[in-house]
């Protein structure tokens, strides 16, 4: 197996609507880097999947409600999801957050 090498400035933005919009960057089977885009007062509704996430605030302050609590982070702060949590957020300031997902997100592709 190769490595895969993916240069963010070739990858679209792919626009979700509501103010949210997305880049899948590098994966492979078993791991998935994706960076959202949320503009202030953009959602990404309540959800729950079967993969391991972990989001990184690279910019921007959100408020996540997690299994029926609130948290606020901004940049720096990281989140580790376990599989099946009811998970979403609300974007308080635009800003981006690395998602990474395990096994990969084949309803991304």
């Amino acid at each position: 197996m190769e490595a895969t090498i993916v240069y963010n400035r070739d990858v679209a933005l792919r626009q979700l609507g509501g103010g949210v919009s997305r880049k899948v960057l590098a994966y492979n089977e078993g791991l998935m880097i994706v960076e959202v885009h949320f503009e202030t007062g953009s959602t990404g509704s309540a959800h729950t999947h079967p993969h391991l996430q972990s989001t990184y605030v690279k910019s921007g302050r959100f408020r996540f409600t997690i299994d029926g609590k609130d948290v606020e982070v901004g940049p720096g702060d990281t989140i580790a999801f376990p599989s099946g949590i009811l998970h979403g957020t609300l974007c308080l300031e635009a800003g981006t957050l690395i998602d990474i997902f395990a096994p990969m997100r084949e309803d991304f592709v």
